[in-house]
């Protein structure tokens, strides 16, 4: 067994039902939610600051997805944040947006200093934080940062800022997705193309970082078992629905609560670099 499907053997079922909360965008909150009730995780859409005193005596983990801003939504970030580093509870930062919005990118700098124990995004909003041209348009990535000279550029880059941030790991999802931290990095391999063709396939994949760092895993084999879980699901849809993209989309979901009843991590592909 290699290295990386030994990483996340035994990952799934998850050992106990970890409550996540998710301060994110509209547009995606209905798939997170059930994404992590398919894990059987339990996931809290609560994002207004005054029941944070609450929520965060109960809560094992935060999200924070910034894929939709406002002045209120970024007050209450950054007072989640401040909440989750005073309980001790482990977060997750989804840059969503950050190539184009230099008001994301100075809202992650902020967060960062947190710290908190995952950063992601996708390949071109991670080469925009580190400072590397990015051809992201919106909230997607480009094909233009994704060539074997650009993932070997955006890597180093990645290795660098986490010396800087020793107690942050970073992902950088595309057609191969990038996990970099302090004295480890690897590349990481399965997907399929139709993934990219649904919304919030990204922000699922932070939730669900988010709710393996709530039963207590460390956030390098986390992030490999949840973006390996979430693309081989995408790999065994589309085995059941060549084509179709709302089947498709249905299929990758049905996966979540499917897959990991199989020797799933024997298909887990990746290398450490």
């Amino acid at each position: 067994m290699s290295k990386l499907s030994a990483a996340v053997k035994d990952v799934f079922p998850l050992s106990t039902s970890p409550l996540v909360q998710c301060i994110t965008n509209e547009i995606t909150c209905e798939s997170m939610a059930n994404s992590l009730l398919y894990i059987d995780a339990k996931p809290v859409m609560a994002d207004d600051a005054r029941e944070f005193p609450a929520f965060f005596q109960q809560t094992d983990s935060l999200l924070l997805n910034l894929g939709r801003i406002s002045p209120q939504r970024e007050a209450n970030i950054f007072e989640a944040s401040r909440f989750a580093k005073m309980h001790h509870k482990p977060t997750v930062i989804d840059v969503v947006g950050l190539a184009a919005s230099p008001l994301r990118q100075e809202m992650a700098l902020q967060l960062m200093k947190q710290p908190p124990q995952v950063v992601k995004g996708n390949i071109s909003e991670m080469r925009a934080l580190c400072q590397l041209e990015s051809h992201g348009r919106g909230v997607d990535g480009s094909s233009l940062d994704q060539s074997e000279e650009a993932l070997t550029e955006l890597t180093a880059a990645l290795k660098i800022l986490a010396a800087d941030y020793p107690d942050t790991t970073f992902l950088a999802t595309g057609a191969v997705d990038v996990v970099v931290n302090q004295t480890e990095a690897c590349l990481l391999e399965n997907g399929v193309d139709e993934l990219d063709c649904f919304t919030g396939t990204g922000d699922i994949v932070g939730a669900m970082i988010a709710a393996l760092l709530g039963v207590g895993l460390e956030p390098f084999p986390a992030i490999i078992a949840a973006v390996s879980y979430f693309n081989c699901c995408g790999e065994k849809a589309k085995e059941l629905v060549p084509e179709g993209l709302a089947d498709f989309r249905q299929a990758t979901l049905n996966q979540l609560s499917l897959l990991m009843k199989t020797d799933w991590e024997k298909q887990v592909k990746g290398k450490m670099v």
